[in-house]
């Protein structure tokens, strides 16, 4: 008898639970069966309809949208997509660039990075930051005394030009050897003691802004060094980000999560891989953040609707000839042209004989899809004779065209360097297009849009939506 009561109290409390959680986070719509929670729809509203979207939505318009992509989804679930090889290590890439880094406590990188920043601080042994600029007369390698003797006759005589009051700037942009600092002026980077040679460490610590030193020799030249700016480093607070950054560009980041990574799997000693740590990894850190696991079903969900619009829509209908055919033939008027257009080649000839032997050879040719190929085969063959460009031209796309086709008198014929004499052939379409290859472009992607609106009008049998209106008006007001 205590036991029945005991299952009772279970079940009862398993019920309040459930209630409890549902009126927390409540469904706003189902899509096939499946639930769709306020919080998973709100994170995709607000994600998609941030003030950086040209065309928002609101909550009522954007619950189709989402109703529409969850089909989908559901869709390529059906079809076991989510079993392609290919799709599980795309999506496996993706989530575990998120969750990677997560395997790392928090304390560990921030040692990280306060150990690097204790390193610069030993460094400069309380030395400033300098941000020196130099003008660099280079001394090759094997210079012998005369070579020498040029090299620094020419630094003093762009010192003595500076000492007379010459803008340093435009002498460095003008004379300097380091070609990496003559476009800023001269101007190096932030450095430290050891950055550098020590010739040039040695005089430029010397320095107070905006003094100025007299040429000197290196290893690499003689410079003359201006100096622009010292500075003590800043307190560790203000560089931590940067710092972070610095650490995650160099691989720190990702080092410190493989380490993580096979510290893991070797406490389960080798019970599990690494992929199979990874799986259970984000289930648990799923569990504890919202945030993660909705970007990481974005991932899984957004990459199935990839395969499923890709493999069952787009790709069909764009290798479907006699449907866009077809598509064109029943909507022609929908692209027709406000003005006329060139379907056809133009082309450039070294030989002025070529032009008439190129037009000829392809006027024999009705079917204009072969004409590259002919010539390449008939000039082209040994070196390039003929230059061609094969298109639908409207005027204003070509000057050659608009002058030996559409005839402009106030046009100028612009012939290709090496290709002086120009011909053309091809046919004027004055009424429109009159195949769908004239306009493949757009009539392949009204064509995919409009298998893709037939097929979404059969999920939408398939895949009953319920959207519960009362839960919809609390999403963001709540």
């Amino acid at each position: 008898m205590n036991k029945i009561i005991l299952a009772c109290y279970a079940l009862l409390f398993t019920s309040v639970t459930a209630i409890a959680q549902q009126n927390e986070d409540p469904v706003v719509m189902t899509v096939g069966g499946e639930a769709v929670t306020r919080s998973e729809f709100e994170y995709n509203f607000n994600k998609n309809n941030t003030d950086a979207v040209v065309d928002r939505k609101n909550v009522t318009e954007y619950a189709d949208l989402f109703a529409v992509y969850k089909m989908k989804v559901l869709a390529a679930l059906d079809a076991k997509m989510d079993t392609i090889s290919s799709f599980q290590k795309e999506f496996r890439h993706y989530r575990d660039l998120q969750v990677r880094p997560l395997l790392v406590p928090e304390l560990v990188v921030e040692k990280q990075c306060q150990d690097y920043y204790n390193g610069m601080l030993q460094a400069l042994d309380g030395k400033d930051l300098i941000r020196p600029a130099h003008i660099l007369v280079l001394v090759p390698q094997n210079a012998d005394a005369e070579k020498l003797e040029q090299k620094r006759l020419l630094a003093d005589s762009i010192y003595n030009a500076l000492l007379q009051g010459a803008d340093f700037e435009g002498l460095a942009h003008r004379y300097s050897d380091d070609a990496q600092t003559a476009r800023n002026g001269g101007a190096l980077p932030w450095i430290g003691p050891g950055n550098t040679l020590k010739e040039f460490e040695d005089v430029a610590y010397s320095l107070q802004v905006g003094e100025m030193s007299a040429p000197f020799l290196s290893p690499v030249g003689y410079h003359i060094v201006k100096m622009l700016e010292r500075k003590q480093l800043e307190p560790f607070d203000s560089l931590h980000s940067q710092i972070h950054r610095f650490m995650e560009r160099r691989g720190v980041h990702e080092r410190l999560a493989a380490d993580a990574l096979d510290s893991i799997v070797k406490k389960y000693e080798g019970k599990y891989t690494a992929e199979q740590i990874l799986d259970m990894e984000t289930e648990r850190l799923c569990a504890d953040n919202t945030e993660l696991k909705y970007l990481v079903k974005e991932y899984y969900d957004g990459l199935l609707l990839y395969e499923f619009c890709s493999t069952r829509i787009w790709e069909p209908a764009k290798t479907d000839t006699l449907g866009l055919e077809q598509y064109f033939k029943t909507n022609r008027k929908a692209y027709s042209w406000d003005t006329p257009r060139f379907r056809g080649m133009v082309f450039y000839c070294k030989n002025k004989a070529d032009v008439k032997a190129v037009a000829k050879l392809l006027k024999k040719e009705k079917d204009d899809s072969k004409w590259v190929a002919m010539v390449r085969e008939q000039f082209n063959k040994d070196s390039v004779m003929v230059r061609m460009d094969q298109r639908i031209f409207s005027k204003g796309m070509n000057a050659n065209v608009d002058v030996l086709v559409f005839k402009d008198k106030n046009g100028e014929l612009k012939p290709v360097d090496g290709y002086p004499y120009a011909g053309y052939v091809g046919k004027v379409l004055k009424k429109g297009p009159e195949r769908w290859t004239d306009v493949q472009a757009a009539v392949v992607q009204d064509y995919q849009k409009a298998r893709e609106d037939e097929c979404v009008a059969g999920l939408r049998v398939k895949y009953p939506v319920v959207i519960y209106e009362d839960i919809l008006s609390t999403v963001n007001n709540h």
